[in-house]
This record gives structure tokens, C-alpha cells and sequence, in this order.
């Protein structure tokens, strides 16, 4: 089987080359370990706990799931959490150590188990607990785990196994301890608890579903099976009621199932809870009004629950939400960002000390009076950066996207390139020490031609066939973007999406991936272009890349033009083929939001304000407005049990669809949440996507 044929099932049966590749990075405090998550194969999916010793280069294996014991089932919430972080692994999934990276939790199945690295045996124990644990956390100095079980709080003391009921509820509506759907899937909140320095209080979430609607996902293809009930909040509609509590393990304020004592704020200006910290001067959390227009940073007192403001962010569009923000020095100082223009610039203490230009992307890391952070210069590629009491510099080279890690002494690099990813730990007058990476190597390599098109300088790839040649017949093409606010794809890393393009263009297509506004990395004007419109800029700017890579490359046949994407690209695909069949000649749109009243309350009203207020908004910006315009071949495709993107976004677009008389194609993807899994799955609708675009072109 040659490489082209053989790619579909590799890219499926690998996990699209994530399988085998290490994340989750722990760096201990003197540099000389690292821990980190890694299946043992480029076709395994079961996640292990490894260890690398920095000093002599061994990688040693921890954890191995299946020798832990019974083989339980996967706690319901705990499915739904993998399926927020878009999680393809099982077994070991996430970990948590104490400061001294000396004592490490995990569950898998619901068990909990603790890990102790200097025990000479390194042998994972079993901790008894009140029911299956989700999300264990470890206090800062290893004395305590936190978890949720059922819709409580528990708390568990490592050395005598006391587990002890910290919060918990009567009403079946309330749940402590996990983010409501909005914080994990929009804000970059995927957590519900967080301990203090010392290990001796808590700060948990309660969350009161009452007031969100209910909908349930059935399994069509098993109708003996109950649908599943989910409190899903779409635009303009009712929120979780969201507070946060502190405790004190110690009884003398907020007693064991309490409740604690509440932090307040003003709720009703400031309903979403963006962010939680605690450093040593005490709780940090991030508020946002409901129309993302102002954000509050507030410091928080945990014996009172009093809270006082400490910054305050407005934007006549909306507040994007930084990772690793707000954040405080060893001296206090704040560490956050503002956007200044066209440039989003780190902050400290209240004064920028990055220069215009320079996007900063997250902060990783404060530590005493440094700022470890992404940003980029150049959208193609992202870099590490130190801000410290020398200033300012770059810790990265080479184009790609990195990040990592650091200790004094010590720097962990994470590096994507187009010549591959590598894992490097840095020390001071000390040989670099490697963390493997045991993923595939895709059977098509990418041949990338970098572009920039249009009067607006987009950043486009453009993939050929290999066998093409200078002169050669003008090639169909495929635009194959995501264009929307949540990623870029036009970026010079090894990418499982420049393999699939380049399988496409072996197939006989001239691939197009371009970044238009509304994609990140090129500041907060380009950013926020897609306010109030969230469809005309971006597709646009594919229509301006397409006809300038045609004129600037001259191998393109513009009477043969299709476009396939997922989620928000799924949506600008169908897009194409309805608001600009002039230009476009079919499409595939995955897992498209095409109503965008269904979506959720904090991704849809950050770009189109309040469907009450808005409608005419929300109208331009749904698919289901124009579905009398089809004039081209469109395949939707949905995965049945998406509880992000339901399906019944596909499903009603097929109805307006049929009621205008369109023709259309649909593929229901049984079993299949917001990105399939399943190998079976994931090579078959490769197949068919090209399949339907050699006959639709």
C-alpha cells in the first residue's frame, strides 16, 4: 500500500499523530525531574505517568493503568471533563503534585492513588475515598487531596486516610467543586477548586443549575439506551448561578459542609467567574460582566469573604479573557495585559513592558518578580518569553510555536516545528536532556509554500501535489480553513492538518489554509473585526486569499473551488457555498454551529451581544438565513452525540434546507461527540469527504 493510500487509516488509528507525544510537563524545583503524560505508543491510547531524570537522560515509566486493579467504569462527570479539554486518551489523563513535585495523585476509573517519587519502590497506592473521585488536587505541601464526588467536595488526609465531606448540597441542581459548561469550554476555566499556599484552605465553586435550560442527547442508533440530560445555557439564556466559598480545614471559620464563607462581589454586574487564584498575599479572581465588556480583577479575603478591586478592564467590543491572567509578583505587583491599539502588551504593576507589536498570547509562569510568556511578533509562529528585573528577552529561536517551563537554573522548552516537536530541558553549564516522542510520522510529508495574500498580508499556506510540475494544468482547489477566534492554522509547526491537506493535494487539489481576522495572533483590532459579524470578514478574507494565491502562483482553477472545515470552519464552509456560490463550488461543513442562538451564552454573546437586543445580529450570522441560496453541493456532517455543537445545528439546517427544495447531502456520525475518535470513524469520513468532492467538482 503506498503512502496516500495508507494515510487515512494512519491518521486514524494514531490519534491524527498525537498518541505517543509527551504533555502535562511538571518541572521540579531543583530542575532535575520531569513529570509528564505519555501513551507508551503511537497507537496506544492509554495514558501513563512518566519520569525523566535530567540528570542521566533515563525515562522512567510510573504508572501503568492496567496494573492498578478493577477495571471500573469512567465517572460520568469526569467523561464530560475529558470532553471539554478534548481528551483522546484514557488511563492516566491528568496528575497533581505538591510544590516539591514529591508527591503526586492521579485517579483513573474513579480510583484514587497516590505516588510517592522518593520512595525507593515508586509504587502507586490506593487511597480509600467517600465514592469515584474526579479532578483529585493535591495541596501545595502534600498533606491533603481535594476531589469531587457525586456533586460534593471531599477532602482526604494522605497520612490516615481520613476523607471528610467539605461542601455538599441536598438540592440535586447543585454541584461544588467543577466549572459549569461556559467556564470549561469557553473561558479557559477547566478547574473548581483551588487550594491555598499552605495547604490549609480551600476556595471551591458552588454551582446552581436550577435556572438553565435542559436538553437531552439521545444515542439514535441504541433507542433502548435513556437520553442523556445536559443543562445546556445558549445565547440569551439563563446562566448557572456561579459563587465562590472558602474553608478552612482547620473549623475555625466555615464549617465542614457548610458552605464556608462566600466571597462576594456584585454578582449581578459581574456573573461570570474567569479566574481563581491564591499566592502568598492571599485569593486573586477575575470577574466579567455577562456582556464580556468589563472584567474585574478583585483580592479576596478568606475569613470574611470581603472583596476589594484591584484593576478593572472595559472594551466597547469585549474583554478577551488572557490564560495565566491575573496574576501577582512576590511583591504584589499585578501581572496582566492590555490591549493598546493594535497591540495586546503584557503589564506589570500597572505599566506595559512589552513593546507595540508584540501579541501576547498566555502567561505560563510567575515566579518572585519574573513573567514567564508566549507572544509573537510574526503570527506564524509564537515565543517564549522572560520579563524580569534585567528586562525583557526572548527565550525561543527558530520559527514554530514554543512554550515550557522554568525554575531557577532550569528551562523545560517545548518546541513545534515544521521540522518536528521536540522536548528539551536547559540548564545552566549542563548538556540538554530530551524527552522522547514516540508519535508517528505521518506517510505524506506537507509541501508547504508560505504565502502572504491580499492587501491585508493573510498568512496562507498553499499545499501541491508532489507530482505537479511548472506548467502544468491548473489544479481544483480546496480551502481547508477553521478561520475563527478559537485557533489559528496558518502557522509554521508540524501540524496533523498539514498532513491531511497534503493527502488531499496527492489526490489532485491545490490546498489553501489562511488566517483571516477574527483568528488570533495578530492583535485585538484583527481580532475583534468579527464584532457584531462573525461571517462577512472572515469569509472575505478566504475569498481574498483564494484569488491572490490564483494570481500570485497562477496554478489554481477558480471554475473548481470547494471549502471543508469543523466546527466554526464548518460553518464558514457552508458559508461559502451560500452567501458566495460565485466563487465557490462545494462544500463540507463538520460539526457547524449554524444557528447561533443554540450556542453557548459566553462564546455567542461575546461577538454578537444579547440575542434580545441583537436578532438582526444573530440572523446574519446563522446559516439557516440563507439556506434558500444553495446553488452548490454541500455534505454536513455531525456527530450525534456532540453535546457542544448539537446536532440539531446540522438538523435544522438540513430542514430549512429541504423546505427551500436544496438538494443536500447529511452524515450523521453515530456515537461521535464534538471531534470523533473512533478510528473506524475518522478514516471512514475521510474517505467519503473526498469521495464527495471529486464528484461535486
Amino acid at each position: 500500500m503506498d503512502s496516500v493510500e495508507a494515510f487515512p487509516g494512519q491518521s486514524a488509528r494514531t490519534g491524527r499523530f498525537t498518541l505517543g507525544l509527551p504533555r502535562a510537563f511538571t518541572l521540579s524545583p531543583d530542575g532535575e525531574r520531569v513529570l509528564f503524560l505519555r501513551t507508551r505508543g503511537p497507537e496506544d491510547r492509554t495514558g501513563c505517568l512518566w519520569l525523566l531524570d535530567v540528570n542521566d537522560g533515563q525515562e522512567i515509566l510510573l504508572v501503568a493503568p492496567e496494573n492498578l486493579g478493577d477495571d471500573g467504569p469512567v465517572p460520568e462527570a469526569e467523561l464530560i471533563r475529558r470532553e471539554r479539554s478534548r481528551e483522546r486518551t484514557a488511563g492516566v489523563v491528568a496528575y497533581s503534585t505538591d510544590r516539591a513535585v514529591r508527591r503526586v495523585v492521579f485517579a483513573v476509573k474513579g480510583d484514587l492513588y497516590q505516588l510517592d517519587l522518593d520512595s525507593s519502590k515508586r509504587r502507586p497506592v490506593a487511597v480509600p475515598t467517600a465514592g469515584p473521585v474526579v479532578d483529585p488536587r493535591i495541596d501545595p505541601t502534600g498533606r491533603r487531596v481535594a476531589y469531587v464526588t457525586g456533586r460534593a467536595l471531599q477532602v482526604v488526609e494522605l497520612a490516615d486516610g481520613n476523607d471528610r465531606q467539605l461542601a455538599a448540597d441536598p438540592d440535586p441542581e447543585v454541584a461544588w467543586g467543577l466549572p459549569e459548561h461556559v467556564a470549561a469550554e469557553s473561558m479557559q476555566r477547566n478547574r473548581g477548586h483551588w487550594w491555598s499556599p499552605d495547604g490549609t484552605r480551600l476556595l471551591a465553586a458552588r454551582v446552581d443549575q436550577t435556572p438553565v435550560q435542559r436538553w437531552w442527547i439521545a444515542d439514535p442508533a441504541n433507542p433502548g439506551r435513556t437520553p442523556r440530560e445536559i443543562a445546556y445555557p445558549a445565547a440569551g439564556t439563563p446562566n448557572a448561578i456561579v459563587t465562590l466559598h472558602a474553608f478552612d480545614l482547620s473549623g475555625s471559620s466555615g464549617t465542614e459542609g457548610s458552605g464556608g464563607v462566600e466571597v462576594r462581589w456584585d454578582r449581578a454586574a459581574h456573573e461570570y467567574l474567569t479566574s481563581v487564584g491564591w499566592d502568598s498575599q492571599g485569593p486573586l479572581i477575575g470577574v466579567q460582566s455577562r456582556d464580556q465588556r468589563t472584567v474585574q480583577v478583585l483580592s479576596a479575603d478568606p475569613e470574611t469573604g470581603e472583596t476589594r478591586l484591584v484593576h478593572e478592564q472595559r472594551d466597547p467590543a469585549w474583554v478577551e479573557l488572557i490564560a495565566g491572567t491575573p496574576a501577582r509578583t512576590e511583591s504584589g505587583r499585578l501581572v496582566h495585559t492590555e490591549d493598546a491599539g493594535e497591540t495586546r502588551r503584557l503589564t506589570v504593576g500597572g505599566q506595559a513592558v512589552t513593546p507595540g507589536g508584540l501579541q501576547v498570547r498566555a502567561v505560563l509562569d510567575v515566579s518572585g518578580e519574573a513573567v514567564l510568556f508566549e507572544a509573537n511578533d510574526e503570527p506564524t509562529e509564537r515565543h517564549l518569553w522572560l520579563y524580569d528585573e534585567t528586562g525583557l528577552r526572548r527565550l525561543s529561536e527558530g520559527a514554530g510555536i514554543h512554550t515550557g517551563s522554568r525554575v531557577p537554573g532550569a528551562l523545560l522548552m517545548v518546541s513545534n516545528t515544521e521540522s518536528g516537536r521536540s522536548f528539551v530541558v536547559q540548564r545552566d553549564g549542563r548538556p540538554d536532556q530530551a524527552i522522547r516522542a514516540l508519535n508517528a510520522k505521518p506517510a505524506l510529508t506537507p509541501r508547504i509554500t508560505w504565502l502572504r495574500t491580499g492587501e491585508l498580508q493573510i498568512r496562507t499556506a498553499l499545499l501541491l501535489p508532489s507530482w505537479h510540475q511548472p506548467g502544468d494544468a491548473p489544479l481544483p482547489v480546496l480551502m481547508s480553513p477553521y478561520g475563527g477566534s478559537a485557533s489559528q492554522l496558518a502557522v509554521r509547526v508540524t501540524g496533523a492538518w498539514f498532513a491531511t491537506a497534503q493527502w488531499y493535494a496527492e489526490a489532485g487539489f491545490a490546498v489553501i489554509i489562511a488566517d483571516g481576522r477574527g483568528t488570533p495572533g495578530r492583535g485585538p483590532v484583527w481580532e475583534k473585526a468579527v464584532y457584531l459579524d462573525t461571517m462577512s470578514a472572515p469569509l472575505e478574507d478566504q475569498v481574498m486569499a483564494l484569488h491572490s494565491v490564483a494570481q500570485q502562483t497562477g496554478v489554481l482553477d477558480l471554475t473548481k473551488v470547494a471549502m471543508r472545515g469543523w466546527s466554526y470552519g464548518g460553518l464558514l464552509s457552508a458559508a461559502a457555498v451560500l452567501r458566495r456560490p460565485d466563487v465557490f463550488h462545494a462544500a463540507i461543513a463538520g460539526a457547524a454551529p449554524s444557528d447561533s442562538r443554540m450556542y453557548d451564552t459566553h462564546w455567542r454573546e461575546r461577538f454578537l451581544g444579547h440575542p434580545d437586543e441583537n436578532p438582526e445580529v444573530y440572523d446574519g450570522s446563522s446559516l439557516l438565513t440563507y439556506a434558500a441560496d444553495l446553488r452548490r453541493p454541500l455534505l454536513l456532517v455531525h456527530g450525534l452525540a456532540d453535546d457542544n455543537v448539537v446536532a440539531a445545528h446540522t438538523l435544522r439546517l438540513s430542514a430549512a434546507l429541504l423546505a427551500a427544495g436544496r438538494q443536500h447531502q447529511v452524515l450523521p456520525l453515530s456515537g461521535a461527540t464534538h471531534m470523533p475518535t473512533d478510528a473506524a470513524t475518522v478514516e471512514g469520513l475521510m474517505l467519503h469527504e473526498l469521495r464527495f468532492l471529486k464528484e461535486s467538482l
